[in-house]
């Protein structure tokens, strides 16, 4: 008799998540640039925070994260109590599609997005719509075109991972005015940090009620392994999306880290600093060498390659020389490489291993 057992409708259409490769077989000195990790890691203020914390790990966590929601309200200046913390991003990510979207509904995200859009939107039951980019660049009037009666969320990262380019304040407000009235748009600002003067769209999130804002620890601050992130909207979604957060989603070891690293702001600009130098060296050395890649607004570039061909070729050859980036096929871009911009060695031995390879192929 077969089993009557059945997933909720639209979860077996997800395909598992891949995150960039972190070794290979038979190389210990892997140099990882697949996952836009900072290279500089986490502040010591913030090693100093979670290290303090094993003293209290028989006790429960806050539930309100009332520490780190001030933290984070001090620092980029908002009110604390539009807050939402979570297990990185992708939690606020997820709960955003479990609140406000379902079977009947749907959500858009653009054709070469982060792959979680998709994944919530499925989970939740709703309909994942893609809309088309233009020259790898969200492309608002087509975001607009795609909406319906049944678009509930919006889903946009400034700056765009794999990408790395970024549209316009003003292009974002219109994206913003012109959605219909049921529909939230959701900005996605895991490298907001990395754009210097940039709000992560807090001015527009205070001027109207159909816009919220994601950020993460996991890439300036270099907390990726502790997964913490935050969300800020208004706040009647705020009270809706902690009503179905978990009481004790987050540890006190994340909690006490992720504060004393929003508040080491010197630590943070120097690490913005420095990604942009090495950014700015990586991107012109490469395309020296004939690999071209747009303007990069976060820590990692676009490297575009001839052909898929080209592109598979010289991730192998970057492997064989222990470096491993990440080939984006599966988000569009089956013909380029995402190269995490890292320290200045980093930086450096890629560069040469990429020039061994045109060489090689000439």
């Amino acid at each position: 008799m077969a089993s009557q057992i059945k997933p909720q409708p639209g979860i077996l259409d997800i395909d598992l998540y891949e995150g960039g490769a972190s070794s290979l077989a038979g190389v210990s000195n892997v140099l990882k640039l697949s996952s836009n990790e900072n290279p500089m890691g986490p502040s010591e203020a913030a090693k100093e925070a979670f290290g303090c914390a094993v003293h209290e790990l028989h006790r429960y966590p806050s539930t309100d994260h009332l520490s780190l929601r001030t933290a984070i309200g001090e620092v980029w200046h908002l009110d604390p109590t539009r807050v939402i913390c979570g297990v990185g991003s992708d939690e606020i990510l997820h709960l955003m599609c479990q609140a406000y979207a379902g079977p009947g509904d749907e959500v858009i995200h653009t054709e070469h997005g982060f792959a979680l859009y998709r994944i919530s939107t499925l989970a939740a039951g709703a309909t994942p719509v893609e809309v088309p980019e233009r020259d790898r660049m969200i492309d608002v009037d087509e975001i607009l075109a795609a909406c319906t009666k049944k678009t509930k969320l919006v889903f946009i990262a400034l700056p765009s991972n794999p990408t790395s380019t970024m549209i316009g304040a003003k292009e974002v407000e219109r994206l913003a005015e012109g959605l219909p009235p049921q529909t939230i748009l959701v900005l996605d600002g895991a490298y907001a940090e990395y754009v210097e003067g940039y709000d992560g769209g807090l001015a527009l999130i205070e001027a109207r009620e159909n816009v919220f804002m994601t950020r993460t620890f996991s890439k300036i601050y270099g907390l990726g392994g502790l997964r913490i992130g935050w969300g800020y909207g208004p706040q009647s979604m705020i009270d809706v999306l902690n009503r179905i957060r978990g009481p004790f989603n987050m540890s006190s070891a994340a909690l006490a880290a992720a504060e004393a690293a929003v508040r080491d702001r010197v630590y943070t600009e120097k690490c913005r600093v420095e990604n942009a130098r090495w950014r700015e060296w990586l991107s012109t050395a490469l395309a020296e060498l004939g690999v071209p890649s747009d303007t990069s607004t976060a820590n990692f570039i676009l490297a575009r390659f001839s052909n898929e061909d080209e592109a598979v070729a010289c991730n192998e050859h970057l492997k064989s020389q222990g470096i491993l980036v990440r080939h984006p096929k599966g988000y569009g871009f089956p013909y380029c490489l995402r190269i995490t911009v890292g320290d200045e060695s980093a930086c450096r031995r890629i560069v040469h291993a990429v020039g061994q390879f045109k060489g090689l192929r000439e």
